[in-house]
């Protein structure tokens, strides 16, 4: 069950290893797998904001994985911040009539940020999460971020905030396994949540309904509902509860096809939907980026622009684009075919067409 070779990097196994150790199967095997190798291995569980009460039993589990594998293990109490930064982030982004990307802000400000930060004032050589994703190293130059062996797990989509600095200093030790292998793995090394199901949507949720919580800091607010043309055909609750290329929870009948979300205008309160996945109103190929970051140093961005490949949702396939810079912090991008669903808060991100693993170059927030 060997994976294939890739150009990775696993520094001295004698180095000090914080692992932020979630609870699930995933965070369990790349703990497991790094005390394998021989690192000195030390069990995190990083406490954030949840509202749905699995959080006890998400640290209870990583607590007693760390016992099975005899390592010491801490809870980092980041509860406070996880709401100030996250939660609040993503609250005000509805707010603004945006779709904003928790798991991206959760990455850059909690785990690779403050956990990061925290573990290396502890004496921490190195901190590893759970991520799907890998890292190489050229013979000589900076990182690079790479995609995961197992593309459909790939979570690169939501690192696009890493830098240089980060990266010399993390682990991602499942990135080279497929999702079924890291279960067999698990069993093998006989570790309690080897069934444990995957988390689903936005983690601190749980299986409360965005909506539902949404509703709790923003007041609902009747709005009209049109068509292309300007006619009204309904009304919503608040058109801040509803993102771009929505289809359900419209509950407008009548409609030969499918109705999904085209436009919203947060200001005056209304949707703009259109019949079928294929209207032209849904497909974007020239979008704006802000908050550019740049992973790789030598990544040159110009007004001539540069070939990527890019993708503008999780999952989503990977698509032909060109980047032109506008400044530091913006860029355009043009894709070869108009892209689905483009929907403003959300990241873009994009890589290398050069690197045979899919080097992350970067991302930036579609404006």
């Amino acid at each position: 069950m060997r994976p294939k070779k890739t150009k990775k990097v696993y520094p001295e196994p004698s180095r000090r290893v914080f692992v932020a150790m979630s609870g699930g199967v995933d965070s369990s095997v790349a703990a497991a797998l790094l005390k394998k190798r021989g690192f000195n291995v030390i069990g995190a569980h990083i406490k954030c904001f949840n509202i749905d009460g699995c959080e006890k039993k998400d640290a209870e589990d990583a607590k007693r994985v760390a016992e099975q594998l005899n390592i010491p293990f801490y809870i980092f109490d980041l509860e406070k911040e996880y709401k100030e930064k996250v939660v609040q982030y993503m609250v005000e982004e509805y707010q603004k009539g945006l779709t904003p990307n928790p798991d991206v802000m959760c990455n850059k400000e909690i785990k690779f940020g403050l956990f990061f930060d925290k573990a290396m004032k502890l004496g921490a050589d190195y901190i590893a999460t759970g991520h799907y994703a890998r890292i190489g190293k050229p013979k000589s130059g900076p990182m690079s971020l790479l995609t995961a062996r197992d593309q459909n797990k790939d979570q690169s989509y939501f690192l696009w905030t890493l830098a240089q600095n980060q990266l010399k200093r993390c682990l991602f030790p499942i990135g080279d396994y497929k999702k079924s292998e890291v279960r067999k793995l698990a069993k093998k090394f006989n570790l309690l949540t080897s069934e444990k199901k995957d988390s689903q949507g936005i983690c601190f949720l749980g299986k409360v309904a965005i909506k539902d919580f949404l509703k709790q800091y923003i007041p609902a607010k009747r709005g009209t509902v049109l068509t292309a043309s300007g006619k009204k055909i309904g009304e919503h609750d608040g058109s801040h509860f509803y993102t771009i290329g929505q289809r359900r929870g419209l509950n407008i009948g009548g409609a030969k096809s499918p109705l999904y979300v085209a436009e919203k205008n947060a200001k005056k309160n209304t949707l703009i939907v259109v019949e079928g996945e294929k209207n032209p109103m849904l497909y974007k190929k020239d979008i704006l980026l802000k908050e550019i970051n740049i992973i790789n140093p030598e990544t040159k961005l110009g007004t001539s622009g540069l070939d990527v490949f890019a993708r503008v949702r999780y999952r989503q396939p990977l698509a032909k684009a060109k980047l032109y810079k506008l400044s530091n912090m913006s860029c355009r991008m043009v894709f070869s075919h108009p892209q689905k669903f483009v929907a403003p808060g959300q990241s873009a991100v994009f890589y290398s067409v050069c690197s045979k693993n899919k080097a992350l170059l970067g991302g930036g927030v579609i404006c």
